[in-house]
């Protein structure tokens, strides 16, 4: 494919692609050059480096993410709504849990959802302040649950691109948990439970923690009036 073909929406939509079957390890530009039929210095010329096409991969992730409109919607449907999306679009995008820790991941996709996550916190009667507080709380919270189940799809990739049999190396890993935790009684006791898988937890417990945050959040501004 020549250069002039390209452009950046399609190179940025073939790297999120990429990402999401092979990681951040996985993207470099020759493969991602190879997904578009191209040369990588093409991919290149349109990006400009790869620090900056993940920040772009990124942040069209947050695109995806459906604002509450709200003129129709309560303050803490809405934040459930946001936080949800927010979620799902981390458990289809398990590379961008990672990224945040390497890269600066910001850009308009990013900012139009947090300027509308305050917005539901003032809203909901708080001051700025607390607007900011409360969003970063529940982002924290979000991510903090997304990043079990990055974490696993992470090393499984990474298995899997050292060529090794990745149900067995990932058995042999879960055999050598089991036997650290069966040396504590409440770890124990839980062994037998869907909830033991590596990064696992029971049933409803995103919702349940939400839900938690989200009373705890009306409480407060019940009590300040």
């Amino acid at each position: 494919m020549p250069r002039d073909t390209l452009d950046r929406d399609r190179i940025v939509k073939a790297a999120i692609e990429l990402l999401d079957a092979e990681g951040l390890d996985g993207l470099n530009m020759r493969a991602l050059g190879r997904r578009l039929g191209s040369a990588a210095t093409a991919v290149y010329w349109h990006v400009g480096s790869k620090e900056n096409l993940i920040a772009l991969a990124g942040d069209q992730a947050w695109n995806e993410i459906t604002l509450p409109d709200l003129a129709t919607t309560g303050w803490r449907e809405a934040a459930g709504q946001m936080a949800t999306e927010l979620h799902a679009m981390l458990s289809r995008h398990h590379w961008l849990v990672r990224a945040f820790g390497s890269y600066m991941v910001f850009g308009p996709g990013k900012a139009r959802h947090d300027d509308r996550a305050l917005a539901v916190f003032e809203a909901a009667g708080c001051t700025e302040a607390q607007a900011d507080q409360a969003t970063a709380s529940i982002f924290t919270f979000v991510l903090g649950n997304a990043l079990g189940p990055a974490a696993a799809d992470s090393f499984a990739k990474k298995l899997s691109r050292d060529g090794g049999n990745v149900d067995e190396l990932m058995r042999g890993s879960m055999a050598k948990a089991t036997e650290i935790a069966a040396q504590y009684p409440r770890l124990r006791s839980r062994l037998e439970t869907a909830s033991a898988e590596y990064a696992g937890a029971p049933a409803d417990t995103f919702e349940f923690g939400l839900a938690a945050l989200l009373d705890g959040l009306q409480a407060r501004l019940a009590l300040s009036g």
